[in-house]
C-alpha cells in the first residue's frame, strides 16, 4: 500500500498545526503522527476528500486485528478526529466524517506508587560514589519532592530555580509554567550537586555557566531515558517487586499529599493537571490505603 501524493501534504500540514498551533507535547505530535500515517497508508490511492463515516468504521474494524489496548485504539480515534477536524478547518472536505467516532471507555486503573519504606529504599541504595551517581539521587529525591514529570526535570535551565524561596518554574504539557516547590532535603542535594558535583560530570567551563541543570558526560543534556535505566539498576539490584519508574515518584508524591490531608485543588495545581477529574485518581488510591489499613487493625473488619 502507498499513500498519494496529496495525503503527503496534508500529513505534513497536520503535523506542523498539532505541533505548532495547537502546541502538542513532542510525544503525542509522534504519535498522531504514526496514527495518521497509518491511516493514510490503509486508503492507499483513495482520496482523504472522499472518506465518509462508514469508511472509517471500516478502518477502525481492520485495526481490530491488531489487538490494540483501548488506550492505544482511543488515541487512534482521537487522531482521527483532530485529523479531519483540521481538514475541515482548512475546508479540504465539506463534512467531518469523524463527528461520530467514539472512543471506546477505558477502566481508570490505580497509578503504581510507592510507600515511604520502599522510596527510602530505592533512594539509600543509589550508588553515589560517582558524579554521575550523586546527580541521580539528587533528581529521584526532586522527582519525588517536587511532583514533576521527567519530561520538565530534564527540560530544566538555571533560570529555572528560585532555589531561595524553595521554587522552581517547570514548563508542563502544551508549555504551561507552574511553580512547584522544593523541601530543605532536595534543596541541600540540588544546592551539592550544583555547587560541588556538576562541572565532574563535564569538566567545560562554558557548559558550566550555561543552561541546562542536569547534563551528561558530553556535556549535553540529561534525557529521561538515562534517568529510567538508573532507576531500573536500582530497582533490580535490591529487588523491589514492583515496575518502577520516574512517573512513579509522581503519583508518589501526590498520593502522600493527599493521605496527608492535603487539598484536592491545591495538589491539581502542584501537578499542572488541566482538569481537578485528572488528580482525582488519587483519592482512589488514598481510599484502597485506608481500606487495607482498616483490615489489618480493626478486630472486626472480617
Amino acid at each position: 500500500m502507498v499513500m498519494n501524493e496529496c495525503s503527503k501534504k496534508y500529513l505534513q500540514s497536520f503535523k506542523l498545526y498539532i505541533e505548532v498551533e495547537r502546541n502538542f507535547s513532542k510525544h503525542t505530535v509522534v504519535a498522531y503522527s504514526s496514527d495518521i500515517l497509518s491511516f493514510l497508508i490503509w486508503l492507499n490511492d483513495k482520496n482523504v476528500e472522499d472518506v465518509v463515516y462508514e469508511t472509517l468504521r471500516e478502518y477502525l474494524v481492520y485495526i481490530q486485528q491488531f489487538n490494540y489496548s483501548k488506550t492505544t485504539t482511543a488515541r487512534k480515534i482521537a487522531s482521527l478526529r483532530t485529523f479531519y477536524r483540521f481538514l475541515y478547518r482548512e475546508r479540504v472536505v465539506d463534512a467531518n466524517p469523524a463527528i461520530g467516532l467514539h472512543s471506546p471507555k477505558r477502566g481508570k486503573s490505580l497509578p503504581e506508587f510507592l510507600t515511604d519504606s520502599e522510596i527510602e529504599q530505592v533512594l539509600n541504595n543509589i550508588k553515589m560514589d560517582s558524579p554521575a551517581g550523586y546527580r541521580n539521587r539528587t533528581i529521584l529525591e526532586l522527582l519525588y519532592a517536587t511532583g514533576m514529570r521527567i519530561s520538565e526535570l530534564s527540560s530544566l535551565n538555571f533560570e529555572n530555580l528560585n532555589l531561595e524561596e524553595n521554587e522552581i518554574t517547570v514548563f508542563g504539557k502544551g508549555s504551561k509554567e507552574r511553580i512547584v516547590l522544593v523541601s530543605e532535603r532536595a534543596k541541600k542535594f540540588l544546592e551539592t550537586y550544583i555547587k560541588k558535583v556538576r562541572y565532574l560530570i563535564f569538566k567545560d567551563e562554558k557548559v558550566l555557566s550555561q543552561s541546562p541543570v542536569f547534563i551528561n558526560k558530553t556535556g549535553y543534556r540529561l534525557q529521561p531515558q538515562s534517568v529510567r535505566l538508573a532507576i531500573k539498576d536500582v530497582v533490580e539490584r535490591i529487588e523491589l517487586p514492583k515496575h518502577v519508574t520516574p512517573h512513579v515518584f509522581r503519583h508518589s508524591f501526590a498520593t502522600k499529599l493527599l493521605e496527608n490531608g492535603a487539598d484536592l485543588r491545591i495538589v491539581q495545581e502542584l501537578l499542572g493537571h488541566s482538569s481537578i477529574s485528572n488528580t482525582q485518581i488519587y483519592t482512589h488510591v488514598s481510599t484502597e490505603r485506608l481500606k487495607q489499613s482498616y483490615n489489618i487493625a480493626h478486630p472486626r473488619a472480617n
